[in-house]
């Protein structure tokens, strides 16, 4: 290991912080940020592993601030809002908290599975059931937030965690606001490619309106595009273009990962993508949206599983009905219970009930269904398999992963920029024709 390595990865002075270290053991570094560093941490005295988060109050300084209380001061402001919010299953746990003249230490709950950018950046693009799930969760932490009049203002994937069982845990509140009444917030903060347009607008005209809790329903959307096609709706490689079509709301469902996806999650998204924030959906609304209410197999069925549980009165009266049938069939009257079996097998009818509900799907599903392509046209355009697509969009993402993380959370895109140069296109199919 270099020098300049071994330096960095010293640990804070422990007289600094002597309650954090006689309780918990620190191990290996998580992350890193400008200021702060987590570090995967064990309590002492019970075994159990969290993850430490150490700001460095010093890297204000540094970073060009001639005051370095303001980032103490944004510190224990961050802490106040997550000690409000903590206690929601989507939402991370604050566990412990030391607070020195150099350092402040956070001890939060540990996310084995790392964050949802990096899941996403291993698998490329999710499917809408697996879409429906974590944004469900985010829409449910998000509205538990706004709840207390708490606007987070830095929604993205890099700051929501999964845990053992990949249930989102949002974090990161070190821009969240709680709001006083009907206050409206000016300041610009958060990641360009998640800004909602009102927020850009407070930074480019003067007397504009101010923003509010309105701005995280706009990133929700930005991650729900995110993570169903794998890249943003308004990412482009010049920034004033980006900033442009945000304040526009300017994105199209033309690429071809939107062929294969219904219509539900275009209709949320495009009501979450809305440049006015007084007709932008709520977050209750968007719960109560077709999209996390699917009917068939997707719906919720604990009420019948207690309906037949043993010791319902159901169950009970469906046990003694197959007392009597076992005793009847010992006295010897088969001709009676064969006649009823043939008025009604039980079996024959969910088997039927089967295939009735999976044609409705086939049917409901059809205008999705790519139609069946030739060898030379899924070789003069491979990316529209969406079999090859998949293929293409993972070895990408293989190979330049590393380089998609030391970006500015946005570059991901820049891999599913993939239109090939004109005269490279026209030599290419000339070649074929010959």
């Amino acid at each position: 290991m270099a020098k300049d390595e071994e330096e960095d990865d010293v640990l804070p002075d422990k007289d600094a912080a002597k309650g954090f270290y006689a309780k918990y053991e620190p191990k290996e570094i998580l992350g890193r940020g400008i200021s702060s560093t987590v570090r995967r941490c064990i309590e002492k005295e019970t075994g159990i592993e969290f993850a430490a988060k150490i700001i460095d109050l010093g890297a204000a300084t540094e970073a060009g601030d001639t005051n370095p209380y303001h980032m103490l001061e944004a510190t224990r402001q961050e802490i106040s809002i997550l000690r409000q919010v903590m206690g929601h299953p989507y939402i991370i746990d604050l566990q412990d908290v030391f607070e020195s003249d150099a350092f402040v230490f956070l001890v939060f709950e540990l996310c084995p599975k790392g964050e949802l950018f990096d899941y996403l950046t291993s698998v490329v693009t999710l499917s809408e059931k697996k879409t429906r799930t974590i944004m469900r969760q985010i829409f449910e932490g998000v509205e538990y937030i706004h709840a207390k009049n708490i606007v987070h203002r830095d929604l993205k994937p890099e700051n929501i965690l999964l845990d053992e069982n990949h249930n989102v845990k949002i974090t990161d509140f070190g821009f969240a606001r709680q709001l006083k009444g009907d206050e409206k917030l000016t300041d610009l903060c958060g990641t360009p490619g998640y800004l909602a347009p009102e927020t850009l607008k407070c930074n480019m005209f003067e007397g504009s309106p101010g923003y509010s809790k309105e701005v995280d329903i706009w990133a929700c959307g930005v991650i729900m595009f995110t993570l169903l096609v794998g890249c943003p709706p308004f990412w482009h490689r010049k920034q004033m273009v980006m900033l442009r079509n945000i304040m526009e709301g300017k994105y199209s469902f033309t690429s071809p990962e939107w062929a294969d996806i219904s219509e539900d999650p275009k209709d949320l998204i495009r009501k979450c993508l809305v440049v006015d924030p007084a007709k932008r959906i709520t977050v209750k609304e968007v719960l109560k949206h077709p999209f996390f209410n699917q009917m068939l197999f997707e719906q919720n069925i604990d009420g019948l599983k207690r309906s037949l549980s043993t010791k319902s009165r159901r169950m009970s009266r469906i046990n003694d009905i197959a007392l009597r049938l076992s005793i009847s069939w010992c006295c010897g009257n088969e001709n009676l219970l064969l006649r009823k079996q043939s008025r009604f097998n039980a079996r024959k009818k969910f088997q039927f009930a089967i295939l009735v509900i999976r044609a409705m799907i086939r049917i409901r599903r059809l205008r999705y269904t790519a139609e069946p392509l030739r060898v030379e046209e899924a070789i003069r355009d491979p990316y529209r398999v969406k079999v090859l697509r998949k293929v293409i969009d993972g070895c990408a993402f293989r190979v330049y992963g590393h380089w998609v993380k030391k970006g500015e959370g946005q570059n991901r895109a820049a891999l599913f920029e993939n239109t090939p140069r004109t005269e490279l296109h026209a030599l290419y199919i000339n070649n074929l024709s010959r």
